[in-house]
């Protein structure tokens, strides 16, 4: 494996004579908002020595604060590691900081931190000679938006992010990398502040697929510690599909046949809202694929048109159960209730620090799902979201030809005219402009504040089926900055799905 000169990583975030505060302030990019003072030894003959890495602000490190980019966790330092954390540090990664995020993972453009909003380090080609003081300044996406900033930037070799919704998927999209959410349950999340349980995943972020396949096959470790970890059982007999088909595909690992490989590419994942351009290189890519040997196939995935919908109601209510615990009295800022306020009902008490704690993204999220949980709305919305989750899921077996080894009776699903894998656009456009920014004469940001929540909508179906989703740099949109295409698996067939992954990022 090649050297990632840590040391000339380090010296490149760190400068000569700025310390750790002041990088982590900096205007510019403000990926990193921790960063380790004195690298900690590690493993000299580990798969990952050598390899600077950065762990998103959510993922517990015992020598750095996890604060979440949240008031309410401004002093927090964990007094362990987490799993894929510990892996890393065993494999002889270099942990260099924690990156940025939207609080508590909430959010698209990585705007909600108390640590100020990531800039997309990616400059195009004409502007690339001009101060960054006068550049526009655009999104690096979010909620991990951090992790793809510090990767794109070249301050580290990859990054640990989580994917809820789209959260590794969409900032590797707009920063022009790549980003693996692999399948539910496969990395650990002990250790992960949850954001939504039955969601969450522990995302790779990286320059190139190669890179994000050696960080994943190191976390990929049955943790008995998780209680959503995939059994293994269920890892077993994905591995075994797996290892059947993928000789039938691929002549070599360094070859770019895929003379067998059926393609799918879903009618619904073509709103009004996608950029033309975007379509253009998504054309562009099937062509290389069909010259490869693979055979695109049209599919359809009927439910996928209420996936956001469903998204937000179960994710909000997760979120609202799991943020409770937050209440300044057993964890997280604590505020007094002023002098004369009532002392005589906790939730009083409780109020004054949530609501200097929480930003107004994570109030938001908190308040909707606790209403989806109320005993008026609980069948309505969050029973109905489930049940439409369980469709949603039943469109994805319906399409693969590979069995879903969750299911007591996958061969009902399985058709012959199945496909392998899915591509699609990973986001409807390229990196939006940030708050301030001059659009056509006028001020503000480049998108309402519902687009906000619209930018999730290619990204959240295969989150609520749990499978393994990788977006990989498909060239330039019309604007000049990068665009992503997702290829997206049955569940267990992470390794498929970078092996593909690995031919389409090839393909300029």
């Amino acid at each position: 494996m090649p050297s990632y000169g840590v040391n000339i990583a380090m010296r490149r975030i760190l400068g000569s004579s700025r310390n750790a505060r002041a990088v982590c302030t900096t205007p510019d990019i403000n990926a990193l908002v921790h960063l380790s003072k004195t690298p900690p030894t590690t493993r000299h003959d580990g798969p990952l020595h050598g390899m600077t890495l950065a762990i998103k602000d959510n993922i517990c490190t015992a020598s750095l604060p996890t604060t979440c980019s949240s008031a309410m966790l401004a002093e927090y330092t964990s007094p362990f590691d987490a799993t894929a954390v510990e892996l890393l540090r065993d494999a002889g990664a270099q942990i260099i900081g924690k990156a940025n995020c939207d609080e508590f993972g909430m959010g698209s453009l990585n705007v909600n931190s108390i640590y100020g909003p990531v800039v997309n380090p990616y400059r195009p080609a004409d502007v690339r000679n001009v101060p960054s003081t006068v550049r526009e300044r655009r999104s690096a996406g979010g909620s991990s938006g951090g992790s793809a900033a510090s990767v794109a930037a070249g301050m580290c070799a990859a990054a640990l992010g989580t994917d809820t919704g789209g959260s590794v998927r969409l900032p590797a999209s707009y920063c022009g990398i790549v980003g693996l959410k692999p399948s539910y349950g496969l990395i650990s999340r002990w250790g992960v502040v949850s954001f939504a349980d039955s969601l969450d995943c522990v995302g790779v972020l990286a320059r190139s697929v190669d890179t994000v396949k050696e960080v994943f096959d190191v976390i990929l470790v049955y943790d008995a510690r998780d209680p959503t970890a995939a059994s293994p059982e269920l890892r077993k007999r994905a591995s075994s599909i797996v290892g059947s088909c993928l000789p039938k595909m691929f002549s070599g690992v360094q070859t770019n046949t895929l003379d067998g490989l059926r393609i799918g590419i879903p009618h619904e994942y073509f709103p009004l809202e996608l950029e033309p351009s975007i379509t253009s290189s998504l054309r562009t890519i099937i062509r290389s694929l069909k010259d490869a040997g693979a055979s695109i196939h049209p599919v359809s995935l009927p439910a996928t048109q209420y996936a956001l919908s469903v998204y937000y109601v179960i994710a909000s209510a997760e979120a609202s159960s799991n943020l409770a615990r937050f209440d300044g009295i057993q964890y997280g800022l604590r505020v007094p209730p002023p002098p004369g306020a009532s002392r005589s009902k906790p939730s009083t008490v409780y109020a004054h620090s949530r609501s200097a704690g929480f930003g107004r993204e994570a109030q938001k999220r908190i308040l909707l799902g606790t209403y989806a949980l109320t005993a008026d709305a609980f069948d309505n919305y969050f029973l109905q979201a489930q049940r439409v989750r369980a469709h949603i899921k039943a469109d994805f077996n319906r399409v693969f030809r590979h069995p879903c080894v969750h299911l007591a009776r996958p061969e009902s699903f399985l058709s012959a005219d199945g496909v392998d894998v899915l591509l699609h656009p990973s986001a409807i456009r390229t990196a939006p402009r940030l708050a301030g920014e001059q659009d056509g004469g006028g001020e503000g940001r480049d998108m309402s504040s519902m687009d906000e929540y619209l930018q999730d909508v290619m990204t959240v179906p295969a989150s609520l089926a749990g499978l393994p989703a990788l977006s990989v740099p498909a060239g330039l949109g019309k604007d000049g900055w990068p665009v992503g295409m997702s290829i997206v698996g049955q569940w267990g067939m992470d390794e498929l799905v970078l092996r593909v992954g690995r031919v389409v990022e090839g393909i300029r």
